[in-house]
């Protein structure tokens, strides 16, 4: 089961995180912050960053659209949920715009390189 996802994370264009992933690296983190904190935080990174541009904002449902600018395009939203009080969970879900449904692990690795950055500013549980 494990060969599959790891085959399905190197082949297709999408992919995103949660709960029930094998692979450690997809699944969700959580945060000790309140949903606020991680939601301007995530803005805060994807603005600063030449990267990466905010197609849209949904501090109510706390989802944020983003589109890269640079190398291989892809879409990503991103999901804010509080689950208690300062425990925050964040997940990915990444598309690539490509017509041949490989991303030679790149999808994974733009995951972990967000999740990388939030880690640097946030306390991870």
């Amino acid at each position: 089961m494990l060969i599959n996802s790891k085959f399905r994370n190197f082949f297709g264009n999408h992919l995103e995180t949660g709960e029930d992933r094998l692979d450690e690296s997809l699944k969700t983190r959580y945060y000790k912050a309140m949903k606020d904190k991680v939601f301007q935080t995530l803005e805060n990174f994807f603005q600063a960053s030449s990267e990466f541009e905010i197609n849209s904002l949904s501090k109510e449902r706390g989802e944020m659209s983003v589109i890269t600018k640079k190398g291989k395009k892809a879409f990503i939203v991103v999901t804010v949920i509080m689950v208690s009080p300062n425990k925050t969970a964040v997940d990915f879900s990444v598309s690539l715009d490509s017509a041949i449904p490989l991303n030679f692990g790149y999808i994974t690795k733009l995951i972990n390189r967000l999740y990388d950055n939030l880690n640097k500013e946030l306390p991870q549980l």
